[in-house]
């Protein structure tokens, strides 16, 4: 997969190089490239902003940069992936991130990325942007950020270890929490006996089939007391 991404503070991204998706760009899994929207400026100030049209507190990203970003990364895109890309945006204006997202966004060929900065990005963007490829603004959740880079670097996390071959165990991605709908489940290790708390008697007992009912167990009940909206509306009013 290849992922662009386009900030005016592209050092934020620096932590992206570490741990597994480290490991996945230097194997060649994720080709990850982060350019300065400052690059497409013509001024001497590399100016990306001016205020708002109709008055209002705060300035506004400038189209024309963005419009040169987005014009070399699609060419880039074209000529090297059979798909059109998807060009993400975060926005407290948009979609909830998910888990579900993250798997519709890993099965992609190319993601390009564009974090916003002040006040927003000039609404053209978004409209010329859709003629070159997939657009999604995207929130991860009702708060409000400084600006699109910490949304980014969590959705690259998220969409990057369900990338084959990204995470050893594969298997360890089918039990996490929000990939059937419920919180995982508690998790122990040795010793069996930590400062007078002990590890349930179920996961020490060695029966395969009463441990994988007590950790089913254990995610209903975590999801009803911690996310009951993730249940469907019956099980919310019986619990």
């Amino acid at each position: 997969m290849r992922i662009d991404v386009v900030s005016i503070f592209p050092s934020y991204f620096d932590g992206l190089t570490l741990s597994l998706l480290g490991k996945a760009q230097a194997s060649g899994l994720i080709d990850l490239r982060v350019r300065d929207l400052r690059d497409w400026t013509s001024d001497r100030h590399r100016t990306v902003d001016d205020t708002p049209y109709g008055g209002g507190a705060g300035m506004v990203m400038k189209p024309e940069p963005w419009g040169l970003a987005l014009d070399e990364l699609t060419d880039a895109s074209a000529s090297h992936v059979d798909e059109r890309p998807t060009i993400i945006f975060p926005s407290p204006a948009g979609e909830v991130f998910t888990q579900k997202t993250a798997r519709q966004l890993a099965t992609r060929q190319h993601l390009v990325f564009g974090c916003g900065r002040y006040e927003g990005i000039d609404e053209r963007v978004f409209e010329y942007a859709a003629d070159l490829g997939e657009v999604r603004l995207i929130s991860l959740g009702d708060y409000v950020l400084n600006g699109g880079e910490v949304a980014v670097m969590a959705m690259i996390e998220a969409v990057g270890r369900l990338i084959p071959g990204v995470v050893g165990n594969p298997e360890s991605l089918v039990e996490e929490s929000h990939e059937d709908g419920l919180l995982e489940y508690p998790s122990y290790t040795k010793p069996a006996s930590w400062r007078e708390r002990s590890v349930p008697d179920v996961l020490l007992s060695g029966n395969h089939a009463a441990i994988a009912a007590w950790r089913r167990e254990q995610q209903w009940e975590r999801t009803r007391r911690r996310r009951p909206d993730l249940l469907p509306r019956d099980e919310t009013s019986a619990s």
